[in-house]
């Protein structure tokens, strides 16, 4: 169950921090959800990037342990 869950909010980060990542890139004024972090450009895309990337590693390692434990096809 806790890799379901983990899997649930790897995807959810990965979704918000994909959006506000492509929103910055199109609209460098729109900032998104991390626009109370204090810097500039530079580190919002960061901040966007780092968020995404552990998304996608959370997503995909509890997708690992799920099925290493028969829980996925």
């Amino acid at each position: 169950m806790k890799y379901d869950i983990l899997q649930i909010f790897g995807a959810v980060l990965m979704c918000f921090s994909a959006q506000g990542l492509i929103r910055l890139l199109i609209d460098h004024g729109n900032t998104g959800l991390l626009g109370w972090l204090p810097g500039s450009f530079a580190v919002l895309l960061t901040a966007y990037v780092v968020a995404l990337t552990g998304g996608v590693l959370l997503t995909g390692w509890s997708h690992s342990q799920a099925k290493a434990l028969g829980r996925r096809d």
